[in-house]
């Protein structure tokens, strides 16, 4: 049975709950060396070959927009997840109601990455972009490693319903510069979908897809980080979302340390703490995670250690990079305000200054955050 299975309303505002139980094992004092790449057949295999990917067919590297990186809104269930999902953290909160069908599964979320990709690439092209994307169905299962079967285009449907379908209540400070307010706010991952062209036996062949504001709002304040190719090849919903959280946290720092219940929390996880636990001592085994290993420490706690670099491939193009922590300090300093919102807010004031060297954009940052109050 997939993550999430169960029924019912569940709560993601606690910290670590009873019956956490003892931490992860003590380490070795000297740990061994962190391997620079993954051996070749650590991964499942890419379903269509290792030119899957070629520019011909998707240009862009994945991209995946920070806020469902940040904060669990899809399900990590393999079967239709039911439950109102509540999240709390650093005064935002954010409310998932499902559909008949079923929360958004990270598996959907597929195709607001490739959706997100393709806008990224046309943007940085200066090609114009709205909300409507208009897909080729074949080349999206390519390029995000689906079946291309009769099956695989049916399972792409239920995902379109499912992502239309789900609906996001959130308190997210929004409004101009200077007039923000606080409005509780409820948007669908996806305002709508449209077959544009079937093949006789009915299988999709182009579909046009509406993004919701919320999201295209992050796409074109460049709020996304570029994604390992191999992540459309890991086949557990939870080491997706584990990559995720490490690709939002870890960043540019070699390594990043996060407590049990903290990322069981961040995860979105149904399972009890101790399963959890559990599966990320099979995820610590395997270590077939792109980018980054993963490893037990004392204290229940795992760390997070970069293979080699991680891709920036829009660093310049979106402005001066920040820290992780800056943007906890961002937060504490401007409780309920979306933190990414504020990132784009100043790196367009930073654009329209010419784009000044900046000594610490970190400080830089975190001083404008105060000025704003």
């Amino acid at each position: 049975m997939g993550e999430g299975g169960r029924r019912g309303r569940v709560s993601q505002q606690g910290g670590t709950g009873t019956g956490v139980g003892a931490g992860l094992p003590r380490p070795a004092r000297t740990p061994a060396p962190v391997p620079d790449r993954l051996p070749p057949d650590r991964l499942p295999p890419d379903r269509h070959g290792p030119d899957f990917f070629v520019c011909d067919l998707l240009e862009a590297l994945p991209k995946d927009d920070m806020g469902t990186m940040e904060h669990p809104v899809f399900s990590l269930s393999t079967r239709p997840d039911r439950r109102i999902l509540d999240y709390a953290h650093n005064g935002v909160r954010i409310t998932v109601v499902p559909s008949v069908r079923g929360l958004a599964t990270l598996f959907d979320k597929d195709i607001l990455i490739y959706c997100t990709s393709q806008l990224m690439a046309a943007l940085n092209a200066g090609r114009p972009v709205s909300r409507s994307c208009r897909l080729v169905a074949h080349d999206l299962l390519m390029a995000t490693n689906r079946e291309t079967s009769g099956d695989g285009y049916a399972r792409l449907r239920e995902a379109f319903e499912r992502l239309a379908g789900t609906r996001i209540t959130t308190n997210l400070v929004t409004g101009p510069r200077g007039a923000e307010v606080e409005a509780t706010t409820g948007f669908g991952l996806i305002d709508g979908w449209q077959i544009l062209r079937a093949t006789r036996g009915g299988r999709m062949m182009q579909v046009s897809v509406t993004l919701s504001d919320w999201l295209y709002r992050a796409v074109m304040a460049k709020a996304v980080l570029t994604l390992s190719r191999d992540y459309f090849r890991l086949r557990k919903p939870l080491e997706r979302r584990v990559y995720e959280i490490a690709r939002k946290h870890c960043g540019r720092q070699p390594d990043w340390r996060v407590s049990v219940p903290v990322l069981w929390k961040k995860s979105g996880s149904a399972s009890p703490v101790r399963v959890f636990r559990r599966m990320l001592r099979d995820m610590v085994a395997e270590d077939h995670l792109p980018d980054y290993h993963l490893a037990e420490e004392p204290g229940d706690i795992l760390c997070v250690t970069r293979r080699r670099v991680v891709v920036e491939a829009d660093a310049a193009a979106s402005g001066p990079l920040l820290r992780p922590a800056t943007l906890e300090a961002a937060r504490t300093l401007a409780p309920g305000r979306d933190v990414y919102a504020l990132v784009a807010d100043w790196r367009d004031l930073w654009q329209q200054s010419g784009r000044p060297p900046l000594r610490s954009p970190d400080a830089a940052f975190l001083g404008w955050v105060r000025k704003r109050g």
